[in-house]
């Protein structure tokens, strides 16, 4: 009985051994996590999924992380290393990822660092300095945190990784930034030429303009290009041209737009007079971007001054353009004339040391996922195929042809989106400093293209007690100042059911206004309308004479002054066009149109020229063109403002994945405002009534213990 007992405890212990060991392996060999997070930040999106689950061609990713590293950056290798394993989980086999120790340590390992750290610099990972507590003490510590993916012959990197947040859109976008990339060049059938006109002439004024480093640019340049070459599959023709002569430069500033220097003779130099160019032409298919090697900029008292392009900077711009010229992205439509807003600065008022003005960071945003293209209606038609054409901020008056022109783009199925201002904002002339700026409603024409859509802009501008807020100037009274005109739309006022709009928790607007939606116009079995943007309870309009100083601007004292606006509106459905059942708008002729004209043969007339119900489509209208302004959107694309801008855009051109993908981690979420009088009661109850509550806790506590005691000596005492 004895030795049986002794048999089946041996048993057991065999037993359990056996099954530990096998669910060491099953938790070794399996990759398994559950994501209880509420928007699931650490599962991987189907955005990334879809991406590496197409992977036909091996992709590899070579992290740079120096190692212990303090909170909270620890957490973000952490979270990178789980990151990778998903993607690797999802992709089956051709993904694969790296770890690379560049951390100095004492023993063999030290060389090894050395290794990997000149490895980082070649990829162009360079240290990034940290902030960290020691002793008590803050300092600075420098820090590899950065990655590079690679995928045949093609690169891209991030180079800072300071944050989980939105690592895996970056992730994600830059993986299919490369796919697209290999499957446009290899479409390509003839070569993407860039010329380089470095004028030999430009190197006996270089000293005197502060360019001493300029006769060693043209071989920096030339470097810089090969090395793009060798990564973009041999797709680039490279020449350089030395040109001197004025008029040949003054034909090419025609054609190029590009700068030319002249000087005259400067004798006791030993100086001749002459002329001479700096700049790369980079053509494709008869389209050409000019990138200026020498820029020059008029600041005030100084003077002109000239700066030289920045080899070590030239790649990443030229990688830029060739991508744009060879269209790896999809199309999307900007519209450039009728005063609306210009992508790109004015480069004369900033040679004149003026604001540029220009939608530089909603450029380079959109620029990174879309190949933008300008479109001219007084030029010609808008071009069939286009996902989206965006009309920021039109000021001049269409003609009817050109309203036919968006009406009939929008039956094609081109989406429109329509960031649009009330008023147009007049600055005092010379003279009349001090004057505050007149405001004119602006009529362009468009306005009863959307009219018939089913979409008003009202000509006022929206108000709310939930507004930005700054410090004001002692002079002006100190303390805290609303800027009423620039409402702060909080979770209650944004509509985040649809999957684009999930987690945008918090926008800024400015100088915003009112949407009329009007549902007689609007077939509800055809089109649907959805809000996505709503003013507080706490607003009103400011309308007739238009006056945004803020010490002018006061609330209404009576509350059922103020209610709720719409501030944004999407458009969904099958439309029908504006000019169905009217005379088609005849163009008006230009010189080419009447050269044109003479070679029509009389007596042929074409029918069905025009569509009168559209494909689906959807119009997107934002009463606020500020919001694609600098001020309004960050470089990097993180602030919900520029989520929520980017992924309108991706709504658009049919990229819903990516919005969500790219809204995953906005964590912004403003505070709800409270009253004086609430802040007192949360005051008096934090510095006075909890600690009393504590206090008398406190004594019910002993008074409890005591009242026991008492019980338990009066029992044994009797």
């Amino acid at each position: 009985m004895g030795n049986f007992s002794i048999k089946e405890k041996y048993f057991k212990f065999i037993l359990y051994i056996v099954v530990i060991g096998l669910i060491n392996i099953v938790g070794i060999t399996l990759f398994f996590r559950a994501d209880l997070t509420k928007d699931k930040i650490y599962s991987l999106s189907q955005a990334s999924q879809d991406v590496v689950e197409t992977l036909s061609e091996p992709l590899s990713i070579k992290v740079f992380f120096s190692k212990d590293l303090p909170a909270p950056h620890n957490n973000t290798e952490r979270y990178l290393r789980d990151l990778l394993e998903e993607y690797s989980a999802k992709s089956k086999k051709y993904f694969n990822y790296t770890f690379y120790n560049v951390t100095q340590e004492e023993g063999a390992l030290t060389q090894k660092a050395d290794t990997n750290r000149d490895m980082a610099r070649d990829y162009g990972i360079q240290p990034v300095q940290i902030r960290i507590m020691e002793n008590d003490e803050v300092k600075f510590k420098n820090a590899y945190m950065g990655l590079v993916i690679l995928h045949g012959d093609l690169m891209e990197k991030i180079e800072a990784i300071t944050s989980t947040n939105g690592l895996e859109y970056k992730v994600t976008t830059a993986i299919q930034k490369m796919n697209n990339k290999v499957s446009a060049l290899l479409r390509l059938n003839e070569k993407v030429n860039i010329t380089m006109y470095l004028s030999s002439s430009l190197n006996t004024i270089a000293p005197l303009i502060g360019l001493e480093q300029l006769p060693m640019l043209g071989k920096a340049v030339s470097d810089t290009i090969a090395d793009l070459n060798s990564k973009s599959l041999g797709i680039l023709q490279f020449k350089q041209m030395d040109i001197s002569d004025k008029n040949k430069l003054d034909a090419l500033g025609n054609k190029h737009d590009l700068m030319a220097l002249s000087w005259p003779a400067i004798p006791e130099k030993n100086i001749l007079e002459g002329s001479g160019a700096a700049g790369l032409v980079i053509e494709y298919k008869g389209n050409a971007t000019t990138l200026p090697l020498i820029t020059a900029m008029e600041l005030p008292i100084i003077g002109t001054t000239y700066q030289m392009a920045d080899p070590a900077a030239l790649e990443e711009e030229l990688n830029s353009i060739v991508e744009k010229l060879i269209g790896i992205n999809k199309d999307i439509g900007f519209l450039w004339d009728h005063g609306a807003h210009s992508l790109m600065p004015d480069r004369m008022a900033m040679m004149q040391g003026r604001p540029g003005g220009g939608l530089q960071t909603f450029n380079k945003l959109v620029s990174s996922r879309y190949s933008i293209k300008p479109i001219g209606l007084k030029d010609g038609a808008i071009p069939d195929g286009l996902n989206c054409l965006i009309i920021a901020r039109p000021t001049e008056k269409f003609t009817d042809y050109e309203l036919f022109q968006i009406d009939q783009a929008l039956m094609k199925g081109t989406n429109l989106a329509f960031f649009a201002d009330a008023f147009n904002e007049i600055m005092p002339q010379q003279g009349q400093m001090g004057m505050p700026p007149s405001y004119e409603p602006i009529d362009t024409g468009l306005e009863k293209l959307f009219t018939h859509y089913g979409i008003k802009i009202k000509k006022a501008y929206v108000l709310d007690k939930q507004s930005y807020t700054h410090q004001a100037p002692k002079n002006m009274g100190g303390g805290e100042q609303n800027i009423y005109f620039a409402p702060m739309l909080k979770e209650k006022s944004i509509n985040n059911t649809p999957g684009f709009m999930d987690n945008i928790k918090g926008l800024i607007a400015m100088q915003i206004s009112p949407l009329e939606l009007l549902q007689e116009n609007i077939d509800a079995d055809k089109v649907t309308a959805t809000k996505l943007l709503s003013s507080s309870d706490e607003s009103w309009l400011m309308e007739g004479m238009i006056n945004l100083n803020p010490m002018f601007i006061t609330p209404p004292k009576q509350k059922d002054e103020m209610k709720s606006y719409d501030l944004a509106y999407i458009l969904s459905g099958t439309f029908t066009s504006y000019f169905k059942g009217k005379t088609i708008p005849q163009k008006e002729m230009g010189e080419k149109d009447i050269t044109d004209e003479k070679t029509k043969i009389k007596g042929i007339a074409a029918e069905h020229t025009s569509l009168e119900t559209s494909k689906p489509a959807q119009i997107f209208v934002l009463p606020c063109s500020s919001m694609l302004g600098d001020n309004m959107l960050d470089p990097e694309g993180r602030s919900t403002n520029s989520t929520f801008i980017l992924n309108i855009i991706d709504h658009l051109n049919g990229e819903d994945k990516i919005a969500m993908l790219r809204s995953k981690q906005q964590t912004l979420n403003p505070i709800d405002q409270t009253t004086p009088f609430g802040r007192g009661i949360i005051k008096t109850f934090n510095i006075i009534v909890l600690p009393i509550l504590v206090i008398l806790f406190g004594l019910g506590v002993l008074a409890k213990r005591t009242s026991r005691k008492k019980k338990i000596a009066n029992r044994f005492n009797a």
